[in-house]
């Protein structure tokens, strides 16, 4: 059987450094910083993976599109499909069983049954005035418990790769960059195609690493940043 792309990504970070920073995302243009631990960002994905089993009934082999940026909020609801089976496709699928989509992106959605909106605020807000018939994450997903047992794994796990092959992707890419768990990454990449995904954050997951992930990024903070945030990698 196929190993669980989220279940084998999290558990040697979460037995190594639970409490430690996994994901700190930036947003210059806003000034939010969110630090998330290893511990946080499993509860997250095991969160959005009861929401998807539960409320729409996603099982292995599941096809879930996402159109979301590089934020540590997408890292998780990621990190939830694939906990429960499913393959992300990353942009607009009108095949897809379920789409993720961003606050501000609702008019790109794919012609699918159902459309999960994420506000992505930082204090859980949710996406005003959403039409009817999406459904609203930051509203649904509280309810939903924070602890998943996997049963599985569906034969792709991104955009026809199936998990094996990401996670023997991602982790060329760590050794290729040397990455070890005692590195902090920073980065402004997008994770708009299955490769730069591989890259900006998988590759640092599957180290052992943590991600320092910078939108809108102001070139004038990122000297200091780097030392704040102890960074000893960039990716550019």
């Amino acid at each position: 059987m196929a190993s669980n792309l989220t279940q084998t990504l999290l558990e040697p970070i979460l037995a190594a450094d639970p409490a430690g920073p996994r994901i700190t995302y930036y947003d210059d243009a806003t000034g939010e910083r969110v630090e998330v631990s290893a511990v946080t960002l499993a509860n997250w994905a095991a969160k959005t993976a009861n929401l998807l089993r539960d409320e729409f009934a996603l099982d292995q082999g599941a096809r879930v599109c996402v159109l979301l940026p590089a934020h540590w909020q997408t890292a998780a609801v990621l990190l939830g499909i694939w906990w429960t089976g499913g393959e992300v496709v990353l942009g607009a699928d009108d095949s897809a069983d379920l789409a993720l989509v961003h606050g501000d992106r609702l008019d790109d959605a794919p012609d699918v049954d159902e459309v999960l909106a994420l506000s992505l605020d930082a204090f859980g807000k949710a996406v005003p005035d959403l039409p009817l018939g999406m459904t609203d994450y930051a509203t649904s997903v509280r309810v939903h418990g924070d602890q998943f047992r996997a049963t599985g794994s569906g034969a792709a796990a991104l955009d026809g790769r199936s998990g094996d092959d990401v996670l023997a992707a991602a982790r060329e890419r760590a050794e290729a960059r040397s990455f070890s768990a005692a590195d902090r990454v920073l980065s402004g990449a997008s994770w708009t195609t299955a490769d730069e995904l591989i890259d900006g954050l998988l590759s640092v997951l599957a180290a052992g690493a943590s991600l320092v992930q910078v939108a809108n990024s102001d070139e004038s903070k990122k000297e200091r940043r780097i030392d704040t945030e102890k960074v000893t990698t960039i990716l550019d």
